[in-house]
């Protein structure tokens, strides 16, 4: 099926499952592909704990520079139309491969961000996280131990965080219906999630470009820019 032959009106329990496709139409390079951020820079230099122990200021260096290009966008149409969603639907939920803090800015509440946040920082001397929006960030080592201070992103070869993930899932496994939007359905365990619903009986609608690896999962593939596709789901938020 390549359009929506639904009721949106009759689902309560959505989740929207987002990734980098999405936040490209407001201006942020997605990971992969052509024009990707991974085309450019070899993550073991820029994006794994391993780089981060050899040079830190290195790895912040580059950190900050995506914190300039990140915090210079805004959200676009697609984030604003979920997030009037989830006011409308309370049940809505908010599960994101994005660490840009774009469907906070647009208004979301309800958000699993499954890959950390590009805004937070993190020290193993204390528990919990710090918000920090400083571009550049001027205190890279922790006030309290001296120690240097991390961004609270999953890097490639790190583990997913637990309480995100778990949310997700949740989320996930009790949703009547799942959008997925921009994600490229190659990151795992991410990419599982969308089997997940479908196992437990949600309608599965996939937006993109093009086809991924798990389009045969959902029920209806849309192809075109995440907007244009959602305004068609929503049209009276399509503004």
């Amino acid at each position: 099926m390549t359009s929506p032959e639904l009721r949106m009106d009759a689902y309560e329990r959505i989740v929207f499952f987002t990734g980098a496709g999405l936040s490209s139409e407001s201006g942020i390079p997605t990971y992969r592909g052509k024009g990707g951020i991974w085309s450019s820079y070899n993550y073991e230099e820029y994006a794994c704990q391993r780089a981060f122990e050899r040079n830190p200021d290195k790895v912040w260096d580059f950190h900050d520079e995506r914190r300039r290009v990140v915090g210079a966008a805004r959200p676009c149409l697609s984030h604003r139309i979920i997030a009037a969603v989830e006011e409308e639907r309370p049940g809505t939920h908010v599960v994101t491969q994005n660490i840009d803090g774009l469907h906070r800015k647009a208004g979301s509440h309800t958000i699993s961000e499954l890959h950390g946040s590009l805004w937070r920082v993190r020290c193993d001397c204390a528990p919990g996280l710090h918000a920090n929006d400083e571009v550049p960030i001027s205190r890279r080592r922790c006030p309290e131990c001296g120690a240097w201070r991390r961004p609270d992103i999953v890097w490639f070869e790190d583990p997913m965080q637990t309480v995100p993930l778990e949310a997700a899932i949740d989320a996930i496994l009790a949703c009547d219906l799942l959008v997925s939007i921009g994600t490229s359905g190659v990151v795992y365990p991410a990419a599982e999630l969308p089997r997940m619903a479908k196992a437990g009986g949600a309608t599965l609608i996939e937006i993109n470009p093009e086809d991924t690896p798990v389009s045969h999962w959902y029920d209806v593939r849309m192809r075109g820019p995440g907007s244009e596709m959602l305004s068609e789901l929503w049209p009276q938020h399509a503004h």
